[in-house]
């Protein structure tokens, strides 16, 4: 099998012309060529007058190595990588069954591939099953009722489940776990297209089911889940992880604990210092959720609506005067903002797409740098607010800042771009309306991050404008505050993916520091799973 890659067609090619352009890049007559796959699909849209469609084509040739012979020099043909996943152990007939405390991307896939091999992991999750959990988060979005153990945070599917349900990222992936990750998702039902396009998204209504369908493959194979089973404690020996805790009471044994705990589990962060387990502080990013008519990034992005290719993305970045960078973030075309919260009297932002993504605006965060050496005033020599956890003070601060600016009830401080760059409050709303649930208060939201946030954004607005016609449109609405891009501490790992100074606990995922979305999330989950069965093998 070869791989060729970067085939240009235009848009609205008819379905022959795919095979018309590989014929005439390879040099072959038709009966040469066995068949063909897509592999993947991207577009090209820097001519808004011609856009184009760029391919990479698997395909079986005759005489393979004779064509390979030929395009040597040619590197956008070369032979296909063999990306078929393969287990790297199988469980014994007597083990100490694992546990897995989350089951959002991280979790699921470790315990996916866990049960996959017959090692029978238990999974542990504070939150409810999905469904459960969609009419909790729902409360909070129509009535302002927070449940602070299953909303977008926590429950069943992680905080990915009410998201854009992006699936690429920009690790890498030499032995093509993410390949993996895709398979499994399109066996629970997510469409065959998230394995051919470049830029693949599932919408939080898809994303539901598939996770059901995930769980019933894992409790299939022998896993057991758990919810509602809030880990307080981990019993230690030696420096090694003996059984956890749980809010109940009960105590469960395990050698092998995999950590897939998401970056809002501050309270395990917190255990986890207490425990003398090793973390250490590392920069996230913190800013506004940005909206503007989807209709005006479609024409700047590809100079009109075009149905084939969906609602129009864009990712920006700005390096500021001050020193900061200001970039998009998680953006969500036809999306909605929603919130995110998971601590009662804070407000924080996220975006969320459905499949179809046909709401009315596009939105994405603005978001600036934040470095561990912003902490320090927030270092309140608190429980939970001192040195390596600062950064989750910081977060709080802000979070807190806009529930008072936001008013009651969880609504979020908002205010117009035009008023945002001229320094002066909102008391009114123009063409774009807030999209957020359970409703905006418009105000001044220099109040509710630092001076050096405030001021970075404030110059990277118009800089995005002169990126993207009419992105510093005065009507244009920011809302605040977006605090969880990631989290603000990393639990260091060895090369065995076990905790530096803690044997038997596997810190892993976007909680741990190692993971930013739905497919490395995945991918970092099967890594530390195979790392706990290498483990239990050999013992």
């Amino acid at each position: 099998m070869i791989r060729v890659t970067q085939l240009k067609l235009p848009l609205g090619h008819p379905p022959e012309a795919l095979k018309t352009a590989l014929l005439k890049r390879l040099r072959l007559p038709a009966a040469a060529l066995k068949s063909f796959s897509v592999f993947k699909r991207a577009h090209d849209a820097r001519n808004k007058q011609a856009i184009s469609y760029i391919y990479t084509l698997d395909a079986e040739v005759a005489d393979e190595a004779v064509l390979l012979a030929r395009f040597a020099r040619d590197s956008d043909v070369r032979p296909a990588p063999d990306m078929a996943y393969k287990f790297v152990a199988k469980a014994p007939a007597q083990i100490k069954r694992p546990l897995v405390i989350g089951a959002g991307p991280c979790g699921l896939f470790a315990a996916l591939v866990l049960a996959q091999m017959g090692f029978a992991p238990i999974i542990l999750e504070r939150g409810k099953p999905v469904r459960e959990r969609t009419k909790d988060t729902w409360g909070l979005w129509r009535r302002g009722q927070l449940n602070p153990e299953s909303n977008v945070q926590f429950g069943e599917g992680g905080a990915g489940t009410f998201s854009d349900g992006k699936l690429y990222s920009q690790i890498k992936d030499p032995r093509h776990l993410g390949r993996k990750v895709l398979e499994e998702f399109v066996k629970a039902g997510a469409p065959e297209e998230i394995l051919t396009e470049a830029h693949p998204h599932i919408g939080t209504f898809r994303l539901v089911t598939m996770v059901e369908a995930m769980r019933a493959t894992i409790e299939s194979l022998g896993g057991e889940y758990r919810f509602n089973a809030k880990v307080t404690d981990l019993l230690l020996e030696n420096h090694a992880i003996k059984a956890v805790k749980l809010e109940s009471g009960e105590e469960i044994l395990s050698d092998h604990v995999v950590m897939a705990v998401g970056h809002s589990a501050r309270d395990m962060f917190q255990i986890l210092l207490e425990r003398g387990v090793a973390l250490e502080a590392k920069p996230f990013s913190m800013g506004f959720r940005i909206e503007h008519p989807q209709s005006l990034i479609d024409k700047a992005r590809f100079g009109r609506s075009v149905p084939e290719l969906g609602a129009a993305d864009y990712k920006l970045v700005h390096h500021a005067r001050n020193g900061r960078s200001v970039y998009s973030f998680c953006m969500c075309p036809g999306g909605t903002v929603v919130a995110a919260t998971s601590e009662e009297n804070r407000v924080v932002t996220n975006g969320m797409s459905q499949y179809s993504r046909n709401e009315r605006n596009a939105n994405a965060g603005i978001v600036v740098g934040i470095t561990p050496e912003d902490y320090g005033p927030y270092d309140r020599k608190a429980p939970g607010e001192t040195g390596v956890l600062a950064g989750v003070a910081l977060q709080r601060h802000w979070e807190s800042a806009a529930f008072i600016a936001g008013g009651r009830d969880y609504r979020a401080p908002t205010q117009r771009v035009g008023d945002f760059l001229a320094g002066r409050a909102s008391t009114a709303l123009g063409s774009v309306v807030p999209s957020y649930r359970p409703g905006v208060t418009p105000t001044d939201l220099s109040t509710c991050l630092p001076d050096y946030a405030i001021a970075a954004i404030r110059e990277a607005i118009p800089a995005f404008g002169r990126q993207i016609n009419g992105y510093d449109m005065e009507d244009a609405v920011l809302t605040g505050v977006e605090t969880r891009i990631s989290c603000p501490i990393r639990v260091p790992r060895g090369d065995d993916l076990q905790s530096t100074n803690t044997r038997g606990l596997y810190p892993a995922g976007e909680g741990a520091g190692y993971a930013g979305g739905i497919l490395s999330a995945g991918v970092d989950g099967i890594k530390v799973a195979e790392a706990v069965a290498f483990d239990i093998v050999k013992r």
